[in-house]
């Protein structure tokens, strides 16, 4: 598997396991057979897990992996794993949030991961109009000068507020941000700022929750109500888009393209996003072993210049999604935001 250093002496697996489909609301999940997955994601060069304090049962389920296998982890022997979390106050709570609150729920995380030390907190802020985000990022690297956060990243800041904590002094590791086929506001609203202040991108999105998959090419609109949330949500990024035939025009050329690597749709649009400029790595949620054959692929082929400028024609039609990143998801009227769920995190350990 492909890696990269995305900071001095810090290398992540450049697909990352998402751990969004392990928590609540995308069906059973049998414990001893996910952490058994865990092992053979990391065997296969897939070192890299994506999770976060509001995902429920997830930092828990990964820290029991942890402790089940740390002297193989420990003697190099499985293999070097990284842990990526978020730091996710609550809606309600961001106007109070204080030191001594972000300091119980990251000890909760490294309670729940069984680990001295977090690899990377993504730090996430619902609405910019509470305006705390910047002291509450300084709780942060002062948790980090203690030793309790290796780096520090931001998930769903757009531009402004980024260059905001870069000058309050808060050193920006990575920044996780939705990016794909269909979701082009990186490229627009912070492509300089990576750039600048080498602040890689960590996409998650990039197969849209799977739309972007054989399962949909030629296949009519699926009538609703779709199985989950994800779904929910990237259904609407195709309306965004342009709607479902441009959606289907897009699957054609990805699949025409598929055709000439021997791979599918996925690893396709995978691989368009990793050959963007400032992406450290694409994080695809899964949650068994179903996807981990052609999640290898992706390290297998590169896209030749003719291959990108296909993409980037259809793209290039498409309506949006417009604005800074998370601008749409982040009105809690709009349809992108009554989806979301503001208040999932609890200040109990």
């Amino acid at each position: 598997m492909e890696r990269i250093e995305i900071q001095p002496g810090y290398s992540i697996s450049r697909v990352i396991k998402g751990g969004w489909q392990l928590a609540g609301g995308h069906g059973h999940v049998d414990e001893q057979t996910a952490i058994e997955d865990m092992r053979q994601f990391v065997q296969a060069g897939i070192t890299t897990f994506d999770c976060a304090d509001i995902y429920t049962g997830v930092e828990e389920l990964i820290g029991k992996f942890i402790r089940k296998h740390k002297d193989e982890i420990a003697a190099g022997d499985l293999g070097n794993v990284q842990i990526h979390t978020k730091y996710v106050p609550d809606h309600k709570a961001l106007s109070t949030v204080s030191q001594v609150d972000t300091e119980r729920i990251i000890n909760r995380s490294l309670q729940r991961l069984g680990v001295e030390r977090l690899d990377l907190v993504q730090f996430s802020w619902w609405d910019y109009n509470i305006p705390n985000y910047v002291e509450t990022a300084l709780h942060l690297v002062d948790l980090q000068r203690q030793g309790k956060i290796r780096h520090i990243g931001v998930t769903n800041f757009d531009s402004k507020r980024i260059s905001e904590l870069v000058e309050a002094g808060v050193t920006i590791a990575a920044n996780q941000v939705q990016y794909s086929v269909l979701d082009n506001r990186p490229e627009y609203d912070m492509q300089a700022l990576a750039e600048k202040f080498h602040i890689p991108f960590l996409c998650y999105g990039t197969v849209a929750g799977g739309f972007l998959s054989n399962r949909y090419l030629n296949v009519e609109d699926p009538k609703k109500p779709l199985e989950n949330r994800s779904l929910v949500k990237y259904r609407l990024i195709i309306d965004e888009f342009g709607g479902y035939d441009l959606f289907q025009e897009a699957l054609q050329i990805l699949r025409s393209i598929a055709d000439k690597y021997h791979v599918d749709i996925a690893e396709v649009a995978c691989r368009y996003i990793l050959q963007k400029p400032m992406v450290g790595g694409v994080i695809v949620g899964t949650r068994n072993l179903k996807h981990l054959a052609s999640l290898q692929k992706i390290s297998d082929f590169q896209l030749e210049d003719e291959d990108m400028d296909a993409i980037r024609a259809v793209v290039t039609k498409a309506d949006g999604p417009k604005g800074p990143v998370f601008e749409l998801e982040r009105d809690r009227e709009g349809k992108h935001g009554i989806i979301m769920k503001y208040n999932l995190n609890e200040p109990s350990i």
